[in-house]
């Protein structure tokens, strides 16, 4: 099993016991742009270890909720794809791709669980796997022996902007990091968009409009 899974499940459990007391239970989905990302691989002392992107940097994956109006605890995961990632100052290979797993404590209008717009922030942490190069590392650099295999880090983010009735939209920022891989990081920031389709399913019920 993976760390990423463990993880997931990990939170699932602490999810389970918690909603035994929080009235407010959401699924859905997230979706993300980074307006501006860079990857810094395990340095090897070859080539140059960086990959970033301002274009093309698009994620989606599911998110669930447990809290109460003005406040929530949230697990997600998402599959953030850059197409254009590239090392500007030596070229070896085109793309990038992250897999970060994030838990998250989030109030006010963040909260997923709100129904009246307001403003709100969120504070998180998880795990991250990365690997850039994924069209494939240029011979010139894979026969110095340069290696674009994925990389762990270990996320902070944290979050600022609005949500009502099962919508959140905010502004990001997040950082990886991992002290066991010389120079291994991660940072990312841009727009997440997240939906509670529980949430959004209560309010097109008739009686909402009572």
């Amino acid at each position: 099993m993976s760390n990423g899974t463990k993880f997931l499940l990990g939170c699932l459990i602490i999810f389970a016991s918690i909603g035994r007391s929080y009235s407010q239970f959401g699924i859905g989905l997230t979706f993300s742009n980074d307006l501006y990302n860079v990857y810094s691989n395990p340095e090897d002392g070859i080539a140059d270890n960086k990959n970033g992107s301002a274009i093309l940097n698009l994620a989606i994956g599911p998110k669930i909720w447990v809290g109460v109006e003005k406040f929530s605890i949230s697990v997600e995961s998402q599959v953030n794809y850059g197409a254009l990632g590239l090392a500007l100052e030596d070229y070896k290979g085109l793309g990038s791709v992250s897999f970060p797993f994030m838990a998250k404590l989030n109030f006010g209008g963040l909260s997923g669980l709100n129904k009246v717009m307001q403003f709100g922030g969120s504070l998180g942490g998880g795990i991250q796997y990365n690997k850039t190069e994924i069209y494939g590392l240029s011979e010139e650099f894979a026969s110095q022996g340069v290696v674009r295999a994925y990389y762990k880090t270990y996320n902070v983010q944290a979050g600022l902007g609005l949500g009502i009735s099962g919508f959140t939209g905010h502004f990001f920022a997040r950082y990886g990091f991992n002290k066991d891989l010389e120079k291994a990081s991660n940072f990312h920031v841009g727009f997440q968009f997240d939906f509670n389709l529980v949430q959004m399913k209560k309010i097109q019920k008739p009686e909402s409009a009572l």
